[in-house]
């Protein structure tokens, strides 16, 4: 995919690359007993792995990547919703909703505690050390819901070209906002205005807001 490149300066995309790695071993040592305790929650509540079997996200550079989430699930979540006539009709309220579900009658017992407490997002951690994800940038996209969502919002095509110009992250502007519920085009604008305004101290301040985030669960679906 297109992207267009904001250029920043070789100190602050080497200083948060180093960031990346090692604030990311930091919290995989102190995420460790979350991570044991969350896999065991997942394989007593349903059948089906312990990590959600999802297709790849676009990364920089529009390239394509396996992203790591603990799965919040039913089995096979994502084709059902795609493929099944029994989801017909929620698979267009999805596509209607910005590719989010308020309601999600394929979320777990055990998936509705993890995706309130972004704990199904902790196995990101081993996607920064891969160099596929940052700390902090913009939501990782599906290829098909950007396609599908820049037909329905034909203005944001520059901004999904910036965004595509950078690692995705595991948290964001938006994340720590509360804002999870708002329409793509406005979400996507704000990723981008992220990648303009980017620097250390921006990525420091939205670190700190994370875990708050984490606890209260504000705009989480």
């Amino acid at each position: 995919m297109p992207y267009i490149e904001i250029k920043k300066s070789f100190y602050y995309e080497a200083l948060k690359r180093i960031l990346d790695f090692f604030l990311s071993i930091i919290l995989v040592i102190i995420f460790l007993p979350i991570l044991v305790l969350v896999a065991m929650a997942i394989e007593l509540d349903s059948k089906g792995p312990i990590f959600a079997d999802t297709p790849e996200r676009v990364g920089k550079n529009g390239t394509l990547f396996k992203m790591y989430k603990f799965r919040s699930m039913v089995e096979n979540a994502h084709e059902l919703l795609r493929e099944s006539p029994r989801f017909a009709d929620l698979y267009k309220d999805y596509k209607k909703g910005s590719y989010k579900l308020k309601d999600d009658p394929r979320i777990t017992r055990v998936g509705h505690f993890i995706r309130k407490h972004s704990l199904d997002e902790v196995p990101q951690f081993f996607n920064i050390l891969k160099s596929e994800m940052s700390l902090v940038g913009p939501r990782a996209y599906y290829p098909d819901e950007l396609r599908d969502q820049q037909i329905r919002y034909p203005k944001t095509r520059d901004s999904v070209k910036i965004v595509l110009s950078v690692r995705p992250g595991v948290t964001g502007h938006w994340q720590v906002s509360g804002r999870s519920e708002i329409n793509f085009d406005k979400r996507i604008e704000m990723d981008s205005d992220y990648v303009r305004k980017r620097s250390i101290t921006y990525d420091l301040i939205i670190i700190l807001k994370t875990p708050w985030a984490m606890i209260s669960g504000k705009g989480a679906l």
